[in-house]
């Protein structure tokens, strides 16, 4: 991205009853994420005499719930010795893909605490740091040359997922990493290629994974959104693999797609989706102005149909005006219908695949990155890509597609002019050069976003997020444990999430390649994994796809080619799909993956997407798979001249902030041993991308939880008083995400901006495994 973003930290803390999850992954969901952008550098303080707080598990419902007391990570910065007379430093962070987004990090000052134990010596401290002054509540610059996330320090004892896994080494015979290699490997060796369009189906429901993955996490599995231990059955949001068969990567319009428009055309499913209208939004005193009338899809095509007319969209038009904002193209812009560009033009051709996702001109590999996820997904790729559309029958030059926008699905209608240079499309395109959903799809979630110029950097989880409604964490697998991570993405793969990584970026050198031919900065999709038998034993890769689509691949061990392929069975490598092509596409093993790659994310479904997806197909779910996360969300503004603008905690206007009452009520039969449910919470800035326009970008947000005082009134002072759990950082991403672990009762949430008097809108979203309610109480 071309704008800065901004870290802000906050001070960690005793937290009070509360229980950040712990693991061994630096950074992660506290933050919003950071960590897959361009010059990716990231700060971290040392605040002392303080519990050390892991920020999240690693992924969604993989990593540890246990309680460890005080001897928990703070995994994104060290603490030393202020408590809440830190100053909250500001520092700077490189990000974004293909951009050089800078972040900056602050740190707020807060009240002192009871006395506490001193943990700074379980995390490495940062190499520059700024000397601490308790009596000023400000904050201070800080240079900008450290890790981002800590990993537990010599002597300290590894809390996380990957020592519960280490304990459960001596039951799987190998012992160590390899144990469970062999154990894993050898199921998914059986099942076939594993890829994100559930082609493990069949050996998840044999029983034999959820035992070995099950054991290895134990209890401290999420219930509600993983495996149950006691009886192995596959539990969680995403948990209805049956579904996944229907489809895969492999299939057209065959199967699910059919399906789908089956079920729309006879009226079966109709899907509550609203037409997008640009306008509106922006925030308070920054709202667009409405200019547009409603295209509804359905009857706008027949109207071209009955006037033997083709589609002008007049809400994106075929000028400039859609291009750019600030930088225009270098070269003039020709827009032309598919039918002017390439005969027999078509939406799909054959069959739809991540092979079809090519980057053009725009900086949107995060975008890219996301599609080709969803082409392996088709019961989500039809929720994006509407099958009631074609080149042939109906076809008026008018298309639409779906995406989730801040709460709510909206139906964006477009016409099928695409810019071009010679004849050539600019942008994303597919390999075949006939098949034109994925340019057709970038031309709609441009026009979401208010122009092409808009999507130039940005965060694979954003797109994912706008593709499934689904919920985003961030990981540092740079320090993370291997066992833990290997478990994860076997799981993760089951239960439908989808993958990106990346690497740190070089801050001197945009997308520079490495010598092993990864290139750092650069989004990349995680779109299967298996083990193979070597002659040395079994081996876990990786496949992993370049949204280039071109020759800049690995070339390593396992890369196409490579001499390691000739340990492997031919008709293993034909089940694994392996091709060698210079189509952006490798393998690679999991060992390598772990030394190169040092970014990940993961994108979780939430229930809702089931139940659709149930509607949509006609398969059902049992109740209890697609029940387990109860979700709410919230709307709401930052308003200066409604005086709800408050800032964070440094500001005396803190308490001002929107304030939203939950009151959590657990069954006993979704909480963990010890009572206590899980909760997701995450604040989500609307229209900051939309805004660009106006010079305006992200603002560094973030959110606390306190425990409340049973008196169902908004907070009015918390000095002295300590969060149940919070951001550790205040950021300037779209999202920030926190997970924690809190007995029933009553919690207030207070999200904020960094600054005081700073204007905007935002989504607050709660995931849980518990019944709650939430209120608005300021």
């Amino acid at each position: 991205m071309s704008d800065e973003e901004e870290y802000y930290e906050e001070d960690g803390g005793n937290d009070q009853g509360g229980e950040d999850y712990n693991d061994d992954y630096g950074g992660g969901g506290g933050g919003g994420g950071g960590g897959y952008d361009d010059q990716n550098q990231f700060q971290e303080q040392d605040y002392g005499n303080e519990q050390n707080y892991g920020n999240q598990d690693y992924g969604q419902g993989y990593g540890n719930q246990q309680d460890y007391g005080n001897q928990q990570d703070y995994q994104q910065q060290n603490y030393g010795g202020g408590g809440y007379d830190d100053e909250y430093q500001q520092q700077d962070y490189q990000g974004g893909y293909d951009d050089s987004e800078q972040y900056e990090e602050q740190e707020e000052a807060e009240p002192e605490p009871e006395e506490q134990e001193d943990y700074s010596n379980d995390v490495e401290h940062s190499e520059e740091e700024e000397e601490e002054d308790d009596d000023d509540d400000g904050y201070t610059q800080a240079a900008a040359n450290t890790n981002y996330g800590e990993n537990d320090g010599g002597n300290n004892e590894n809390h996380g997922m990957g020592s519960l896994i280490k304990g459960a080494m001596d039951g799987f015979g190998g012992g160590g990493f390899d144990g469970v290699v062999g154990q894993i490997g050898s199921l998914i060796s059986q099942g076939g290629g594993g890829d994100s369009s559930g082609g493990l189906t069949n050996v998840f429901s044999s029983g034999g994974m959820e035992s070995i993955v099950g054991n290895l996490i134990s209890s401290a599995t999420h219930q509600f959104f993983g495996i149950n231990p006691a009886t192995g059955a596959i539990i969680g949001a995403i948990a209805g693999n049956i579904i996944f068969q229907m489809g895969g990567q492999n299939n057209s319009l065959s199967s699910i797609g059919k399906v789908v428009l089956d079920n729309i055309i006879s009226g079966k499913f109709k899907r509550d989706v609203q037409p997008f209208t640009p306008g509106g939004g922006g925030g308070p005193g920054i709202g667009f102005q409405q200019q547009f009338q409603t295209i509804n899809f359905q009857q706008e095509r027949q109207r071209c149909l009955d006037q033997r007319c083709l589609f002008e969209d007049p809400q994106f038009p075929a000028n400039d005006s859609s291009l750019y904002y600030k930088t225009r193209p270098d070269e003039p812009i020709i827009w032309k219908r598919p039918g002017e560009i390439y005969e027999n033009p078509q939406l799909i051709v054959g069959e739809k695949s991540r092979f079809d996702v090519k980057q053009g001109a725009l900086g949107d590999c995060w975008l890219l990155a996301a599609v080709a996820n969803l082409t392996l997904r088709d019961e989500l790729f039809y929720r994006v890509v509407p099958p009631d559309q074609s080149f042939t029958e109906n076809y008026a030059g008018i298309f639409h597609f779906q995406f989730w926008r801040y709460g709510q699905w909206v139906d964006v209608v477009i016409d099928d002019r695409l810019p071009t240079v010679d004849g050539r499309l600019c942008y994303m395109r597919s390999q075949e050069n006939n098949e034109f959903w994925s340019a057709l799809l970038e031309k709609a979630y441009a026009k979401l976003y208010g122009g092409y110029e808009n999507l130039d950097g940005g965060t694979t989880a954003e797109a994912l997020e706008d593709f499934t409604g689904g919920l985003t964490e961030f990981f540092d697998i740079s320090k993370g444990d291997k066992s833990t991570t290997l478990a994860m993405l076997v799981r993760g793969m089951q239960m439908g999430s989808l993958f990106g990584c990346s690497i740190d970026a070089d801050e001197n050198v945009k997308e520079a390649q490495l010598t092993n031919g990864l290139v750092r900065g650069h989004a990349y999709s995680i779109t299967a994994i298996q083990t193979v038998n070597t002659y040395g034993g079994q081996v876990p890769l990786l496949r992993i796809r370049n949204p280039w689509g071109n020759s800049k691949e690995w070339n390593g061990a396992w890369s196409d080619g490579s001499s390691e392929w000739s340990q492997v069975d031919p008709q293993q490598r034909e089940q694994m799909g392996v091709q060698f092509a210079k189509d952006g596409e490798f393998w690679m093993s999991f060992d390598d993956f772990m030394t190169n790659f040092t970014q990940m994310e993961c994108c979780n479904l939430s229930a809702d997407v089931m139940d659709e997806i149930s509607e949509m197909t006609g398969v059902e779910v049992h109740d209890k798979q697609k029940h387990q996360w109860v979700e709410k969300s919230e709307d709401g503004e930052w308003n200066s001249r409604q005086g709800t603008a408050g800032g964070c905690q440094n500001n005396d206007t803190y308490c001002n902030n929107p304030q939203y009452g939950t009151y959590f009520q657990v069954p006993m039969d979704s909480v963990e041993h010890d009572g206590k449910c899980t909760v997701i919470g995450a604040v989500l800035q609307k229209y900051r991308r939309e805004l660009r326009t106006k010079g305006l970008d992200n603002l560094p947000i973030g959110f606390s939880v306190y425990k409340a005082d049973g008196s169902g009134q908004a907070i009015h002072d918390v000095s002295g008083q300590k969060p149940i759990a919070r951001t550790k950082v205040f950021i300037n991403m779209r999202e920030v995400t926190v997970r924690f672990r809190v007995p029933p009762g009553q919690y207030v949430i207070v999200p904020c901006t960094f600054d005081a008097h700073d204007d905007a809108s935002f989504l607050l979203r709660i995931f849980s495994n518990a019944e709650f309610q939430t209120t608005r109480l300021r």
